[in-house]
């Protein structure tokens, strides 16, 4: 399992209705407003087949009222 934040960037006024449209993806876990440049935080957790490229662009940037997206694949997670 291939394990990926995606930060958002929204349209002013857009962040309630892109993560609404984010929690509604089978593929993501969580979803948090965030301070910062960037508006929304996206946990997201892909088969390790999957093109984590092919997904962003499919499933996240089609989303309307997304201006720019980070990308960052998680290596390991401690506990």
């Amino acid at each position: 399992m291939q394990t990926i934040f995606v930060q958002l960037k929204c349209d002013l006024g857009k962040a309630y209705e892109v993560a609404a449209e984010l929690v509604e993806r089978d593929s993501v876990s969580e979803v948090y407003s965030i301070s910062g440049q960037y508006d929304l935080l996206a946990k997201c957790y892909l088969d390790d087949a999957y093109d984590i490229g092919h997904y962003v662009e499919k499933q996240i940037h089609s989303i309307a009222g997304i201006r720019d997206t980070h990308t960052t694949i998680a290596f390991n997670a401690f506990t």
